[in-house]
């Protein structure tokens, strides 16, 4: 009836003999819950050793009940205690939000991040361990979704204790940023004052043919980070950067394992929605392929929704065309290779702003999202807009279903591990908080399950028979095939034996490929 951490269950500290030191906690199990994605637990909940100081352990309580509904001041709040765990346990913090993570520092300085996802909330303080008197700086408190002011993480480093901790420079802390914005990525390394919040930019990648990736901290005092850098056609390899000076040393000098697809044609594709709201894609074209040629293209269009709360997060680019081509059981590159274009990672926002939820329009802006990409391309002579398909593993696989069920887009559709019929998620789903009862219309409109009869574009169907993803059942791709095929429409049901949610054995694996091949040879390619 319940997910397994809220089973019952005791959290002891012992000693390395076995001894029992003390009970932290006996817990019942938690039959019911408020509902919201950031309800949690009424009980003690969280624990961790602290990483800067030696037998201190922590954990979270809820100064709300665990309801998200209670309107509090502090949601959570951090305690701890000391060997030999006889005293009272000692507050250090209270947060506004869910407390999310603790990066511990030293005596006097750690950071606590925590998180709303109603609002998609996120801040970051800094508090003194040692005196949470002195008070609570505030780092950041910014929208979790939008990338472009994403501060970055903290740059970690190993203690006496051989434990995780901040890397800290007379009170700096150090921030490894992804740097994605307008113009492009540009990953940079900032310091910051951790008892101001102000930062300063140390180092910031000038690459715009490659990618740079800061992989960690090697010495925050001399300037020397692990690196690696790849292109689309050079697989990443490790360098020694200093950020001081200008020095870069390999480490690595790995060749590209996949040849076949060294000269893909990769760009970084950019259009509108109807409305205005800015979209993207990773586009492959074949290397023989020559834009501005006469030659129309099959498309291959793979994606997966994501749902927003603000148009804004949701316009912004975060995919760089410059990260090297790396194929993966999965991935739809291979069709390059059978004289397809392939727009990967297409952008399917879902956005409600306000009071309006993102999935209360779910269904048209998919179809606006997929319509956006068809006519970017079939405009720039790319592509031949009868002949695409659309493609997505899992809520994509869902997204899949619902775009050949609403729209005259697509010639065929791919749809692995999916759900079709909501019902059978009535406590939530995805990003949705609400229940079956408290939204029974988006549920009934979103399930292409109760759709079944306007289905009749061809549609292949791929689960894996022992998927153990709560949302994804087999049973979902059971029942819609059925509905389908009793129906009439168009439609395969492919079930791979003892796989899960993703795909592991070589004979399945190559098994889908094939599939998905005939599948896109029979309904894109054939006159």
């Amino acid at each position: 009836m319940v997910p397994y951490y809220r089973f019952a269950a005791e959290t002891n500290i012992h000693t390395d003999a076995g001894r029992l030191v003390t009970q932290l906690i006996d817990r019942p199990v938690e039959e019911t819950r408020a509902k919201g994605f950031m309800a949690t637990t009424n009980e003690k909940r969280g624990f961790e050793w602290r990483a800067d100081q030696a037998a201190t352990i922590t954990w979270v309580q809820a100064l709300d009940g665990g309801d998200p509904k209670k309107a509090v001041p502090f949601r959570d709040e951090l305690l701890e205690l000391k060997a030999p765990f006889k005293r009272e346990p000692r507050a250090l913090v209270k947060t506004q939000n869910r407390l999310q993570q603790v990066h511990w520092g030293n005596a006097t300085m750690a950071v606590v991040d925590d998180i709303w996802y109603d609002s998609r909330n996120t801040k970051s303080y800094a508090f003194n361990p040692t005196d949470p008197g002195k008070g609570v700086v505030t780092l950041f408190d910014r929208n979790l979704q939008d990338e472009y002011s994403d501060p970055g993480k903290f740059a970690t480093t190993r203690n006496a204790l051989n434990q995780s901790v901040l890397a800290l420079d007379q009170g700096q802390g150090y921030l490894f940023g992804k740097g994605f914005s307008d113009a492009g990525q540009f990953p940079f390394v900032d310091t910051i004052n951790l008892r101001l919040g102000t930062t300063q930019r140390l180092y910031q990648s000038a690459y715009t043919d490659r990618v740079e990736r800061l992989l960690s901290a090697i010495d925050l005092t001399t300037g020397d980070l692990l690196v690696s850098i790849e292109s689309p056609s050079s697989y990443p390899n490790y360098y020694l950067r200093n950020i001081r000076s200008p020095s870069l040393t390999p480490v690595t000098n790995f060749k590209n394992p996949y040849a076949a697809l060294a000269n893909t044609q990769k760009t970084l594709m950019t259009y509108e929605r109807d409305d205005g709201l800015s979209l993207s894609g990773t586009l492959y074209l074949p290397e023989t392929y020559q834009l501005g040629s006469d030659e129309r293209l099959p498309l291959l269009l793979w994606a997966y929704p994501v749902e927003y709360k603000d148009a804004k997060s949701a316009g912004q680019t975060t995919s760089n065309p410059n990260a090297f081509t790396y194929p993966y059981y999965g991935s739809p590159i291979f069709w390059v290779t059978r004289g397809f274009a392939v727009l990967d990672d297409a952008a399917f926002p879902i956005v409600g702003e306000g009071e309006a939820e993102p999935n209360d329009s779910f269904r048209r802006q998919l179809v606006a999202n997929a319509a956006a990409a068809i006519n970017a391309l079939d405009q720039r002579g790319i592509i031949d807009p009868a002949r695409v398909a659309v493609g997505g593993h899992s809520y994509g696989a869902f997204m899949v279903a619902n775009l050949l069920s609403h729209s005259n887009l697509f010639a065929a559709g791919i749809a692995r591990s999916g759900a079709y019929n909501r019902t059978l998620t009535p406590f939530g789903f995805q990003r949705e908080q609400r229940s079956y009862w408290d939204a029974p219309e988006v549920y009934y409109d979103m399930s292409p399950f109760m759709h079944a009869d306007k289905m009749k574009t061809p549609l292949l169907l791929i689960h894996g028979e022992a998927d153990n993803n709560s949302g994804t059942y087999p049973m979902q791709s059971e029942r819609y095939f059925n509905a389908l095929k009793g129906l009439g429409a168009p439609a395969r049901l492919v079930i791979l034996p003892k796989e899960s949610h993703g795909y592991r054995a070589q004979e399945s694996i190559l098994h889908m490929l094939w599939e998905q091949d005939e599948w896109l040879q029979q309904h894109l390619m054939q006159p």
